[in-house]
């Protein structure tokens, strides 16, 4: 049955640390289409507090290829921190996790499926995917051309949230450069879209405003929320579909039964599924796509 009122799970900001290139979010973006140089897809970094953004186009998802863009980030800004990725089989991977040791990289992993959990990079990807469609229409193949000076323009356009743009942010000075005002203005209407809910004044100083959104988000989110259902360790629950397309549309709408195997924090469980029926044998969600198990359930 379809729960009522207000939906569980209340928002979990990461703390922000006052410091360029200490913690970055990382992500792919695609697929896209195919290109002759066998361009799939956009690996996107993103440093969390100056939003300074760099775009790499790769022929795969692979650990690997991660691991040789991150290492080319290195040889201009060093290595950060802190790394914050989804549960993607790259960054979920032996190799890349032995990677960010051997870098002294603190890796932490978000929910998959949960576009809030990985905000910042979420709301990057809409703008590029955007952007990236519009300037390759003529000849989709080509994509990869326009990826340097969507990147260049990215970082110096101006972003509410820090009052400045990444670039100045980051290095002190402004950027010089020749202006595509064609690029610029999609890509600033893309971020008046992106923000467009956010009712802050601007501030100087760059930390202050960041809290200051950060805090404004939590308060307005939660407010359209209820604290979540607490399960406890062997708890017999549904997890809710997140995978859409053709041939789902009359299924079930929930998963199961699994059993709450790991309590983790801000609301995550850890579950594994119970007998032969539809769904991943072990995976992570949250709450508010967990209910608990009933018969009903399974229509």
């Amino acid at each position: 049955s379809k729960k009522q009122g207000k939906q569980e799970g209340e928002l979990h900001p990461i703390p922000k640390v006052e410091l360029p290139l200490y913690t970055y979010h990382v992500d792919h973006l695609g697929p896209l289409e195919s290109t002759n140089k066998n361009y799939k897809h956009i690996l996107c970094v993103i440093d969390s507090f100056t939003k300074f953004v760099c775009l790499y186009p790769t022929k795969s998802t692979s650990s690997q290829e991660v691991i040789s863009k991150l290492e080319l980030q290195n040889s201009v800004f060093g290595n950060p921190r802190r790394i914050i990725s989804d549960k993607g089989s790259a960054f979920n991977s032996k190799e890349f996790n032995d990677y960010c040791s051997s870098e002294s990289i603190q890796h932490l992993s978000v929910t998959t499926g949960l576009p809030r959990a990985n905000g910042q990079v979420e709301r990057l990807n809409s703008t590029v995917i955007s952007v990236i469609s519009k300037l390759s229409k003529d000849d989709p193949t080509k994509w990869f051309k326009f990826v340097p000076e969507l990147q260049r323009i990215l970082n110096s356009t101006y972003q509410r949230s820090i009052n400045l743009t990444p670039f100045e942010l980051l290095v002190g000075v402004k950027m010089r450069d020749k202006t595509d005002l064609k690029l610029r203005e999609l890509i600033e209407e893309e971020i008046r879209s992106n923000f467009q809910e956010s009712r802050e004044n601007l501030r100087k100083d760059a930390k202050q405003q960041i809290l200051k959104v950060q805090e404004s988000n939590r308060k307005t989110y939660n407010l359209r929320r209820k604290p979540p259902n607490k399960y406890k360790i062997n708890d017999i629950v549904a997890i809710k579909r997140t995978q859409h397309g053709p041939g789902l549309k009359f299924k079930s709408k929930f998963l199961g039964p699994y059993k709450i195997t790991k309590i983790k924090p801000n609301d995550t469980y850890d579950v594994k599924k119970i007998g032969f029926v539809e769904g991943p044998v072990h995976t992570s969600t949250c709450a508010e796509y967990l209910k608990p198990w009933s018969d009903e359930c399974a229509i």
